[in-house]
């Protein structure tokens, strides 16, 4: 199956992607099939062939979630934002974990137990 993904080019620190379509399981730093277009997401510019963007999906092509949510802001194709991925999201017991936490930071705390100052003595004139 064919894929349309985003494949890293540039320096460490200023990165720039490529937008290429190869097989789904294959590396996309290695052999694609065609070029379709750059994305640099340091100033959010895309520069994409659309026509050979629509043909690829015209046959059958997929995408990652990422370049779905892409095109679809830069309103080149139309349809529904892909769902986020799992990643960076907590798991169900790491949610539960954070909500008995914040319940018991919300819970009343015990007033502290106040002890009597003691009397002054009386002086001895």
């Amino acid at each position: 199956m064919l894929a349309i993904k985003l494949s890293k080019t540039g320096k460490t620190n200023k990165k720039m992607f490529r937008l290429v379509i190869s097989e789904k399981s294959r590396d996309p730093y290695g052999t694609v099939l065609e070029i379709l277009g750059s994305y640099n997401p340091h100033s959010k510019e895309l520069a994409a062939k659309t026509d050979r963007i629509k043909y690829w999906l015209s046959k059958g092509a997929q995408m990652t979630a990422s370049v779905n949510n892409l095109l679809i802001g830069k309103k080149i194709i139309e349809g529904k934002y892909a769902a986020a991925s799992k990643a960076g999201k907590p798991s169900e017991k790491r949610l539960g974990q954070l909500k008995a936490k914040a319940d018991k930071k919300k819970a009343p705390e015990a007033a502290p137990i106040e002890t009597p100052a003691p009397e002054a003595a009386p002086e001895n004139a």
